[in-house]
């Protein structure tokens, strides 16, 4: 079947003119001839292209061919809340982003995104000669639709939560947003991510198999995929690490033949996860070496490897293809097919026609990190708030004049930044929101604990010996970012100590695009005790201590980890640092010793204080992708303990002593356990990490000036005892639609400081299966406030084997004036009235449904208009 179909590609390409292409003036080949279409182009290029040639573009890192006029491309670009490079706009962490459920806000943050990445590709072109290096491209991996099924997930912050429903509404906004409404050339590519199964664990990634029914991939793994491509028309997908029923994600029947390309009429690229098509062979086994594994990856659909961050300079990435290709196991025509939908959607990026012909390469440059594009990026933090609790104490009074605010959070401004970050010139922490929103206020700051605050301390270097003895480390200078294949050495020295500027980096090492530096050696602690150990570094950095990771990440900043030393005793040491060409030669080698009881000064300062603030949480050093996490709770990027970390929960109570108003800040990229919180303060704002304009955000919806109306993507449960085990990917007791238990907050949940109400629910009294179903509500402030209210409507279903407990399929956020009322109309197609059997079959059942329209899930305290609907007869769902 697979040869029959890529017969009848080439036969059609043939049939509209592509046969005809070779009798055309050759100083003008078919590829440039913009009046064809963008495939019929690929598809002339392709075929001019010699093996390796081809080869050479089926990876991340696709080769300029110089005689083709074919410039050099990176398909490597991020782009989660914000363009993953330096002075651009950088939005809320996309947990936070959800949280708004305000989906004209998403597109138009996308719109936002992408013109300021079309003004960083121009930029990048100018400068590379015509050619795009990593993150310069106009191919964003984002939008992660995974869907947060456990809040011990550390990439759940870059979801849009629990819920298939509304990720699938969110990512749709983001992918149009990002893409445009051109109807010639995109403005950038989406690439929805990780397809499909996939969220978490975080150390098995590579070679889990998740064991997944039909019904749980209908019903929730697939649904927000299938919208982004059938709504959002997303130009590209990414598939998974993981195995999925004993297929890897990049090898899936299933997922990329069956459902994506078959079922959904997919006609754009996949492109892997990094790494994923190596682990086909080296983490899953499924094929027996690299070529194999290679080629099962490009026949089931997969076009474009993600296999390096560090520029390559040799041919280690596309051999494999070529060897696929000589010994037998792939088709030359199946290259051909993936070639030809990655160069379409290179000329439906205007990248092989007249600058002056494609609308987004005349951006204005002044567009970057706008006026208007930050206050847009304070905008959507206001909307992402969540109050989860308020006795009254907010918004605060004008007359509060001494304000304590304690917490290691409150100063910090990389935990507002989240993960797969770009970085602002201009980012707001809360202390100095606080400042500029309550200038007459005396506030003081005390940290508080030493959690989450380490000092940048240089190591001793009297601690430090080399591998023979010798004071300092050895350090050893390799070409190339040095974490995925072994660096060509350049030169090695003894170093006192790990503190690379750029006056002290070798010659040889500074004038290379890229360069690595690993020293080894041996720590010798003077005294027994706790350590907090990490780099402070621009670029790729990690620390191994006794060969154990204890410290690794990316960009500008500290990154640090805990260990035990004896006194007397060596410590093997290993610190790495890759660095890239244009980033700040920095790498300092930090340690403090550990102390995490609450300090003296912060009890001090709420024994004074009118009313405390407390900014607490977790960062993405410590929930994220994968990486060394040595705090108790958390294990590789993944969480063990949803509870407040200790050091924290003790300051938090600590401080509460002193019996003022307390008001806890969350900020965090998953659902905390905060239950002493909850009895006991008086608020609880929850701030996710809420991007560059988070410190403004936060201080005025505590002033009062931005009235919160955020809700709960995720459900906040009490612990992980109400959790099934973590490996597990049955939906049952999963999120809202199917737990049974009571959350400490739920899903859809958050206050306000104004009142609502709803009444006269409109709805038909039956409906035939397959119509659509028009509903109006109601909604009237009946508060003192001008404020927003979400209004979600949430379906309960026939008692039906596969049903859940109940669904979002509407909502919509709306504004409303003090005393104001509002008609809200919703329209649902049979597919949001329709659920997915035991046997995994999506279908309209008949049966008697309850429609329940309110500020939050039935069974709350929300306010809700309820009504009965009988729907006749069934009706099967195309997968």
């Amino acid at each position: 079947m697979r040869k029959i179909a890529s017969l009848a590609v080439a036969a059609a390409l043939l049939l509209t003119g592509v046969s005809s292409l070779a009798a055309q003036d050759a100083d003008k080949p078919g590829y440039l001839d913009t009046t064809l279409t963008p495939e019929q182009r690929a598809a002339d290029l392709v075929k001019r292209m010699t093996l390796e040639e081809k080869a050479t573009q089926l990876v991340n890192q696709a080769r300029a061919i110089p005689r083709l006029k074919v410039p050099a491309y990176d398909w490597w670009s991020e782009s989660l809340h914000g363009v993953a490079v330096k002075d651009v706009t950088e939005f809320p962490e996309p947990v936070g982003l959800a949280s708004t459920f305000d989906t004209d806000a998403i597109h138009h943050m996308g719109e936002i995104i992408s013109t300021e990445a079309r003004i960083k590709h121009v930029q990048a072109l100018k400068k590379n000669g015509g050619s795009s290096n990593i993150f310069e491209g106009l191919d964003f991996w984002a939008p992660n639709i995974n869907i947060f099924r456990d809040p011990r997930w550390g990439r759940g912050q870059e979801t849009y939560g629990e819920d298939p429903f509304l990720t699938g509404r969110m990512g749709v906004a983001f992918v149009t947003g990002m893409q445009g409404d051109d109807p010639k050339y995109y403005r950038v590519i989406a690439t929805p991510k990780h397809y499909a199964v996939h969220s978490g664990p975080e150390p098995t990634r590579h070679f889990a198999d998740v064991d997944v029914s039909k019904h749980d991939q209908m019903d929730t793994y697939l649904p927000a995929f299938r919208a982004a491509i059938t709504e959002g028309k997303a130009g590209s997908i990414m598939c998974s690490y993981n195995s999925i029923n004993g297929q890897p994600g990049c090898a899936s029947q299933f997922q990329l033949v069956d459902q994506l390309r078959n079922k959904w009429g997919f006609q754009g690229y996949v492109v892997s996860d990094c790494g994923a098509v190596i682990d086909i062979f080296n983490g899953h086994h499924y094929r027996p070496t690299q070529a194999q594994a290679s080629a099962i990856s490009l026949i089931r659909g997969m076009d474009n490897e993600c296999a390096d961050f560090g520029k390559v300079s040799d041919n280690h990435d596309y051999k494999p293809y070529i060897d696929a290709v000589q010994q037998g196991y792939l088709p030359e025509s199946d290259v051909d097919t993936a070639l030809i939908r990655l160069f379409t959607a290179r000329m439906k990026l205007g990248m092989f026609d007249p600058p002056e012909t494609v609308p987004y390469t005349k951006i204005d440059e002044k567009l970057l990190e706008s006026t208007e594009h930050r206050n847009y990026a304070r905008k959507v933090a206001e909307e992402s708030m969540v109050l989860l609790k308020n006795d009254g104490v907010l918004p605060l009074k004008p007359e509060v004049k001494n304000i304590a605010v304690v917490g290691p959070l409150a100063d910090q401004t990389k935990v507002l930044l989240g993960n797969y970050n770009g970085t602002p010139s201009h980012i707001v922490s809360l202390l100095d929101g606080l400042k500029a929103e309550f200038p007459n206020a005396k506030i003081t700051y005390a940290p508080g604990t030493q959690f989450l605050r380490p000092e940048d301390t240089l190591m001793p270097a009297n601690l430090l010996t080399t591998p023979d003895g010798k004071p300092g480390l050895k350090a050893e200078y390799g070409e190339g970012m040095g974490f995925e294949t072994k660096p060509k050495p350049i030169t090695d020295r003894v170093e006192s100590n790990v503190n690379l500027t750029e006056s002290s980096i070798p010659a040889e090492a500074k004038s290379k695009d890229s360069f690595s530096v690993q020293w080894t050696g041996f720590i010798t602690a003077t005294e027994t005790g706790d350590y907090v150990i990490g780099i402070n570094a621009d670029g790729f950095a990690a620390v191994r201590v006794n060969d154990k990771p204890v410290a690794q990440g990316w960009g500008a900043g500290l990154h640090t980890g805990r260990i035990h030393l004896i006194k007397g005793e060596k410590a093997a040491l290993s610190v790495t640092y890759g660095h890239q060409k244009e980033g700040k030669f920095l790498a300092r080698l930090i340690w403090n010793k550990y102390d995490p009881t609450p300090s003296p000064a912060a009890v001090e300062a709420a024994r004074k204080a009118d009313v405390v603030i407390a900014a607490v949480g977790i960062t993405s050093d410590l929930e994220g992708e994968e990486m060394p996490v040595s705090e108790p709770g958390f294990l590789g990027g993944d969480r063990t303990s949803i509870d407040m970390p200790q050091p924290e929960e003790d300051l938090v109570q600590a401080v509460a002593k002193a019996g003022k108003p307390l008001v806890v800040v969350l900020m965090n990229g998953s659902a905390l356990a905060v239950n002493w919180e909850k009895e006991h303060a008086n608020a609880i704002l929850e701030a996710w990490y809420s991007g560059e304009e988070g410190g403004s955000a936060i201080a005025a919806t505590l002033s009062g000036k931005n009235n919160p109306a955020g809700r709960l993507p995720v459900t906040f449960y009490t612990g992980v005892d109400q959790l099934p085990h973590f490996e597990d990917y049955s939906m049952s007791n999963r999120t809202y639609r199917y737990f049974h238990g009571k959350p400490l907050y739920p899903f859809g949940y958050g206050l306000s400081y104004t009142t609502f109400a709803y009444k006269d629910l409109t709805i038909p009294a039956d409906l035939k299966a397959g119509e659509p179903l028009s509903a109006d509500v109601t909604v009237t402030n009946t508060g003192k406030l001008a404020g927003d209210e979400v209004a979600q409507l949430y379906l309960t279903f026939p008692s039906v084997p596969g049903a859940p407990i109940r669904a979002l399929r509407a909502f919509k956020r709306v504004h409303l004036e003090a005393g104001e009322s509002q008609k809200v109309h919703f329209d649902l197609k049979p597919r949001d009235l329709g659920m997915v059997s035991e046997a995994g079959d999506p279908l309209v059942s008949a049966g008697e449904y309850t429609v329940t329209i309110g500020g939050g899930q039935p069974g709350t305290d929300a306010p809700n208009a309820t009504a009965k609907l009988k729907i006749n007869g069934s009706l099967s769902l195309p997968e």
